[in-house]
């Protein structure tokens, strides 16, 4: 796992950015990336966008399968995250819209979405690079505390604190749905690999549990401790739980110029 701590929300999204188009032109042209809503990863998506209107990234033949999707808002609802995808990934990016994928959240066939997602990724070989952001609570996708490590894609129920925390989104918390369909952690290990980007202090212990804690379930997010090619991107605020903060800093100012990221 890899640490990169910035020194603001903006640097962030540079370095999310430059990590995610670095790994991506490894693949080449027709890369899988694994997408994420919420907040977290918007200023990444806004600094790849300026890339492909810079003509220095071109996802015109990329596929994306995104994390997760509530369970019952039709796709028209402006916070499902296949509208959500839509405006903040698929047409930022170039990306071919019917290349992109999102879990099926309709309550009609719920009980074998999961499965047909898998097979979904599956056939498209797999996800190249997963873009990721953390819950305060440690969940990612929809992963919530005490989600098998080993888990699959399927229909979870979302906490109470989950529900409070997106609630902004809507109305009132009355309007947030209660159930998800997402990937599974076992299905976001699968992936070669991964890009964690969050910033604020509200992130803070959730980071800290993540980099620094045991791999529980009870922060989902520390499975990513056992992914082989990780990156976590952070700002000071949300770096200020980690005890080893000033280490993580000093291994990458001195990384060899050729491990430097083209910011």
């Amino acid at each position: 796992m890899q640490v990169i701590i910035c020194p603001n929300e903006q640097r962030v999204g540079e370095i999310g950015a430059a990590r995610v188009a670095q790994l991506a032109a490894k693949v080449g042209p027709a890369v899988v990336i694994g997408v994420a809503t919420g907040s977290s990863p918007l200023a990444t998506y806004a600094e790849l966008a300026a890339r492909v209107r810079a003509g220095s990234l071109d996802l015109s033949q990329a596929s994306a399968f995104a994390l997760d999707e509530y369970v019952g808002l039709p796709i028209t609802h402006p916070e499902s995250y296949f509208d959500t995808i839509r405006r903040t990934v698929t047409e930022p990016l170039g990306l071919d819209p019917a290349k992109v994928n999102v879990p099926d959240g309709r309550e009609d066939g719920l009980e074998t979405a999961g499965q047909r997602y898998e097979d979904a990724i599956k056939a498209a070989g797999g996800v190249d690079v997963q873009i990721l952001g953390i819950g305060s609570n440690g969940h990612i996708g929809f992963n919530e505390p005490a989600s098998s490590l080993s888990s699959r894609t399927r229909m979870k129920t979302l906490t109470q604190q989950t529900r409070e925390d997106n609630a902004r989104f809507f109305d009132s918390i009355d309007e947030v749905p209660r159930y998800c369909v997402t990937q599974g952690l076992g299905t976001i290990l699968d992936a070669r690999s991964a890009v964690l980007v969050a910033f604020g202090e509200g992130k803070a212990e959730a980071v800290a549990a993540m980099v620094e804690g045991p791999v529980t379930s009870m922060c989902p997010a520390s499975v990513l401790q056992l992914h082989k090619t990780a990156t976590i991107v952070i700002d000071e605020a949300a770096a200020s739980g980690l005890k080893m903060a000033d280490y993580f800093k000093e291994c990458y100012e001195n990384l060899p110029a050729w491990r430097k990221l083209d910011v």
